[in-house]
């Protein structure tokens, strides 16, 4: 919304070669309140001018010496692309008043000059001026969030695989050579946290108890993770995380893994103290104090992969919206599963 203040601020040129008509607009701005008032009796002077400082009102006079208001605004054209000119020509020739309309112009003021005619189309103006330049500035604004949404709404795809290339329509073959090569990678990725079940065989053995909650700090680890993977992501795409912040990012999203990992450790180290209760196991409150440290514990880590695996891609220019998530869970499935496994064979005997 265009307020009053912004009107008095808003920036106005006064063109004519005539310096009594000059002083005489200006006097009768300034006296009204409009305080970024500035003139040139030079008509070749207006493009370069409104070029520089972006008017938003040029008050041009109709004729004058060596180039007159229908060629200046001519001129004009080029600096605004969408056509829209900021002037109040100023004439003394009635029939000028429609030639000047028909060139561009959105208004006219008659000299003699009237003060009351004077302040009052310039009021206007100015107002549709200012409102014209709000409402395009929030139309771009919309656009840019648009193509944003557009962005964001292709991820989930990307990051597994089904890039932008492919559509409905997409020949079968080419989906499957398009999908294929991540899925490769992930089977690669998903045998190294088979790796550290199977070092941890005879724990599994002693302790088969373990394999209930292995899927449950896979799933919490996982989603911790998840959540800093987006929120880093976010910030890249839309340009949020600013060069020098990453460490700020990174420290956040390990003190939130710490917190969440603890308050959910908590919940899931009770639940394991109940199911070796019941099942008469030998150990179960060291059993839950391993589910416990082993929940913050990988929380923590997934949190810090979360916001550096997107970071690190990003870095060695690797797209980090398509690869992030495949690291990502390798890093949470190894942190997850090493870490209960590998408490267990220390503290329970």
């Amino acid at each position: 919304m265009v307020s009053a203040a912004d009107i008095l601020h808003a920036k106005i040129l006064i063109v004519d070669d005539q310096q009594a008509n000059v002083l005489l607009l200006e006097r009768m701005l300034r006296g009204a309140g409009y305080d970024s008032v500035t003139f040139t009796m030079n008509p070749g002077d207006v493009c370069e001018l409104h070029r520089t400082h972006r008017y938003d009102l040029i008050m041009l006079d109709l004729l004058m010496r060596g180039m007159d208001g229908f060629e200046v605004m001519e001129g004009m054209k080029e600096i605004e692309p969408e056509g829209y000119l900021p002037v109040l020509v100023i004439t003394a020739h009635p029939d000028h008043k429609l030639r000047a309309l028909q060139a561009g112009a959105k208004d006219f003021v008659s000299k003699p000059f009237d003060l009351a005619e004077v302040l009052a189309r310039v009021h206007n103006m100015l107002e549709v001026r200012l409102l014209h330049l709000e409402t395009r500035k929030l139309y771009d604004e919309l656009v840019a969030e648009h193509k944003r949404s557009i962005e964001l709404t292709a991820q989930p795809g990307a990051m597994v695989g089904v890039v932008d290339e492919e559509r409905l329509a997409t020949h079968w073959f080419r989906s499957l050579r398009l999908r294929h090569p991540w899925l490769q990678l992930n089977l690669l990725t998903a045998f190294a946290a088979a790796a550290v079940v199977g070092m941890f065989q005879d724990t599994i053995d002693r302790l088969l108890i373990l394999t209930i909650f292995l899927p449950v700090l896979a799933d919490q680890s996982g989603n911790t993770g998840s959540q800093a993977l987006a929120i880093t992501l976010r910030g890249i795409i839309l340009g949020d995380l600013q060069p020098g912040k990453e460490k700020a990012l990174v420290m956040k999203e390990a003190l939130l893994g710490l917190m969440n990992g603890a308050l959910v450790g908590l919940v899931a180290a009770i639940g394991m103290y109940v199911v070796a209760t019941f099942e008469h196991l030998h150990g179960a409150l060291m059993l839950s104090l391993v589910v416990f440290l082993a929940m913050v514990g990988s929380c923590v880590i997934s949190g810090i992969c979360g916001a550096i695996v997107p970071l690190v891609l990003k870095r060695f220019g690797t797209d980090p919206v398509t690869a992030s998530s495949i690291f990502l869970t390798t890093a949470t499935n190894v942190a997850s599963m090493g870490m209960l496994l590998g408490l267990a064979a220390v503290l329970v005997k």
